[in-house]
């Protein structure tokens, strides 16, 4: 196989037909290719009987049918929660979280290897930065996941892209691999269905208002003053909370989208009731919806989650101030793979970022 050839899953469906013309086969040939790898699933080149084997034999010469694998795979006490462990060609690792609920398959995905972001409750943040994913790489992780529900007769609901890295700062990869799962001769998974998560990259959240997608928006806010989020979010000291704000704000004006804040209760820091009178200020009017999680444990950080009483009080708060608010369930915590816990333990961070 040509050590340049590319990941089939980087390529859209114009890209596909463009290599089937110069092999002078007819463009039909890559809308096949294409209702193969993202309706049947296939994943290898033996699958697609719709071809002969000499143009099988062809294709896998000019193309990678993927370059993620699986390294390991762990599963929850109570079954609701899987967590795999990808080796990227390069031999980096990265891990995705699949999530069961009575109605949903939600997936959780990653966009980088590592974090610069440096969050201090995120065990993602603690181990730095390696490189962006490429589109590929994001869209191999929801096929996987989808394989494997098909195999037991169920389908991904939801996707979220808040796994390990800051989708904002991988944006052209992550919107592409949206685009291409979201075709309707392919996967045909709806704009409406993902959710992408940033700590608010202010340039890339007024790209993406200006876009007017149907994707959801949450921001991981989890402080409601400069001070505070700071120390927990070191970029808020260049992007500050009223400049997010008033980002947020034009953002909803100009698509008409309800926007979702992200807050983990960490006891007796961000869950007191001055926090939630100053959030409830700043959302006050605004077209949103808090989600609320307790902090779940990070090796490494000393504070921890909010118990029952303060979550209760917070939301209550948050309520009388006419604030939409839900408490998420914490999941996969025994396998780490809870909000926040995603750290792959054979990276090794370097200490090239991208420019902030």
């Amino acid at each position: 196989m040509c050590k340049q050839a590319p990941n089939i899953y980087d390529l859209n469906l114009s890209e596909l037909q463009s290599i089937f013309a110069s092999l002078g086969q007819p463009a039909y040939r890559a809308s096949q290719l294409w209702q193969g790898l993202y309706q049947q699933l296939w994943a290898t080149p033996e699958e697609f009987t719709t071809f002969s084997k000499p143009q099988r034999q062809t294709l896998s010469k000019y193309v990678h049918f993927g370059t993620l694998s699986p390294k390991q795979t762990l599963q929850s006490k109570d079954g609701h929660t899987i967590k795999t462990l990808f080796k990227l060609a390069d031999n980096n690792t990265i891990e995705t979280v699949l999530m069961s609920y009575q109605t949903r398959r939600t997936l959780c995905i990653s966009t980088q290897v590592g974090c610069p972001i440096g969050c201090a409750f995120c065990a993602t943040g603690q181990m730095g930065f390696i490189r962006n994913l490429s589109c590929g790489e994001i869209i191999e992780q929801a096929i996987h996941f989808a394989r494997h529900l098909k195999a037991k007769d169920e389908k991904l609901t939801n996707i979220v892209i808040m796994g390990m890295g800051e989708p904002f700062l991988n944006y052209d990869a992550t919107m592409e691999a949206i685009d291409i799962l979201n075709h309707p001769l392919g996967f045909n998974f709806g704009e409406r269905r993902f959710t992408i998560s940033t700590v608010g990259i202010i340039p890339m959240v007024e790209k993406f208002a200006r876009q007017k997608r149907q994707v959801n928006l949450a921001i991981s806010l989890h402080a409601a003053d400069d001070d505070l989020r700071s120390t927990l979010i070191p970029l808020n000291k260049k992007y500050p909370i009223q400049d997010l704000m008033q980002v947020c704000e034009d953002y909803i004006r100009i698509t008409g989208r309800r926007i979702s804040f992200e807050w983990a209760l960490i006891q007796n820091l961000n869950d007191t009731p001055q926090q939630a009178k100053l959030l409830a200020g700043r959302l006050k009017n605004m077209l949103c919806h808090v989600n609320i999680i307790q902090l779940n444990p990070i090796k490494g950080y000393p504070f921890k989650g909010s118990d029952r009483e303060r979550t209760e009080a917070f939301c209550q708060e948050l309520r009388r101030n006419h604030i939409h608010c839900t408490v998420r369930l914490r999941r996969g915590i025994d396998i780490n793979a809870g909000c926040g816990q995603l750290a792959s333990q054979s990276i090794k961070a370097q200490p090239n970022q991208p420019m902030l």
